[in-house]
């Protein structure tokens, strides 16, 4: 697992390191259809990229990213679920 230097994930990296797709492919599949949302807002750029706090809502789950320099990437999983 890479480190994260400089706090941020790419949102498609973010996807695959979380196991919501097996692959870049995939997840570049899902993020152009339509299916992600970054704070509340539709996302479509796969190299958009998150910080510590963003939250990402895919499937009616909401993902918060939590980032740590020292450390493997690590999230919180929230409990809210979307419509």
């Amino acid at each position: 697992m890479k480190k994260i230097r400089d706090n941020t994930i790419k949102l498609n990296q973010f996807l695959k390191l979380m196991g919501i797709v097996p692959t870049g492919g995939q997840a570049k599949l899902m993020i152009q259809g339509g299916n992600v949302q970054v704070n509340g807002m539709l996302e479509t750029r796969r190299g958009r990229r998150l910080v510590p706090g963003d939250k990402v809502t895919i499937q009616g789950q909401t993902l918060e990213v939590n980032l740590n320099n020292n450390e493997d990437p690590d999230v919180m999983i929230l409990t809210e679920q979307t419509e």
